[in-house]
């Protein structure tokens, strides 16, 4: 899989608490224990999850969707476990053909892994889909299978037609309490759920304080990092010093604290961005090349936001020394 810097690969902050929460694979395993049938458990050994690839999502779909992918042994043969967060609060009825190609994607990647490795005919693997879907409206109950999406005589010409369903986790049909798993999966789905809420200010600090726990522990700063980054990119009708008052209510005054010392680091980085947007415009301009809209370019990882000044610089240096 290709490493990651933590909050540089895209700027959706949903994306960006998704993709924190699932890698860390015990939080995987707690969210599958809690959700999985038994039926499926029993063939199912979490603890050999092995994260194996970092994202099948087109990039016009970024926006829209996240994806995670697992490697993990069931029965003592290798099959996957492939995460499908909709993050866009909408219901695209054509999510099956979408699960489908990726599907698809995922048995070719498999073979081109085997590919030398057995002289026998290598059979594919299993692959469980599941979807984790916070749209304003509850997902239909009778649209989780491929089948629903065909139209005709589909049962006369079943043999005919792919079918398959997807595991699905749909937040508005679940109360608060039926919402379980590790700490931070609560709180991911939580926030998830109700974060389009009018009162969300006054639910946050009951989703907070399940993170008490957390605290005492080593990686308790940068949990609260994450969820602290997915709030100041999500609401924008609160303060920073609300979002201190809240954290300090539901954790403790220290963390509150450490809301001001977070929201200047983000804004430290954010001018260093703005700079590099800025430095990119100018050039363009200079040069008179097309100019990329500065909403395009806020798209751009830091990463990519760098390699795209330096390609530009060396253009503008190459025509300066001719």
């Amino acid at each position: 899989m290709k490493k990651e810097n933590d909050y540089n690969r895209l700027t959706n902050p949903h994306d960006k608490l998704f993709r924190e929460v699932w890698s860390d694979l015990e939080n995987v395993q707690s969210f599958l224990e809690a959700h999985l049938p038994d039926e499926m458990l029993r063939h199912m050994k979490p603890e050999t999850l092995e994260i194996c690839k970092d994202s099948f999502i087109e990039k016009e779909l970024q926006d829209y969707f996240s994806d995670m992918l697992y490697k993990v042994t069931l029965s003592g043969t290798t099959g996957y476990l492939y995460v499908l967060f909709e993050h866009k609060s909408y219901e695209d009825k054509y999510l099956h053909l979408q699960l489908l190609e990726y599907m698809t994607k995922i048995w070719r990647l498999h073979l081109k892994q085997q590919r030398g490795q057995r002289e026998e005919k290598t059979p594919l693997p299993i692959v469980l889909p599941l979807v984790i879907y916070h749209g304003k409206r509850a997902w239909p109950e009778h649209r989780t299978r491929f089948s629903s999406l065909i139209a005709g005589p589909v049962e006369a010409f079943s043999s005919f037609i792919p079918d398959f369903s997807f595991k699905l986790y749909d937040l508005p049909r679940l109360s608060d309490e039926e919402i379980k798993g590790s700490i931070m999966v609560r709180v991911m789905q939580l926030l998830f759920k109700h974060h389009a809420d009018h009162d969300f200010m006054e639910r946050l600090p009951d989703i907070l304080v399940l993170m008490q726990k957390l605290m005492s522990q080593d990686t308790g700063l940068q949990c609260l990092e994450t969820v602290l980054r997915y709030l100041f990119g999500t609401i924008d009708d609160a303060s920073t010093e609300t979002i201190k008052t809240v954290i300090a209510s539901a954790l403790s005054k220290k963390e509150g604290d450490y809301v001001m010392t977070l929201a200047e680091k983000i804004q430290k980085q954010g001018e260093i961005r703005g700079e590099i947007i800025g430095k990119i415009q100018l050039l363009q301009q200079i040069m008179n090349l097309p100019i990329t809209p500065k909403n395009e370019l806020k798209k751009q990882t830091n990463e990519e936001l760098q390699i795209l000044f330096q390609e530009i610089e060396k253009q503008w240096l190459q025509v300066k020394s001719e």
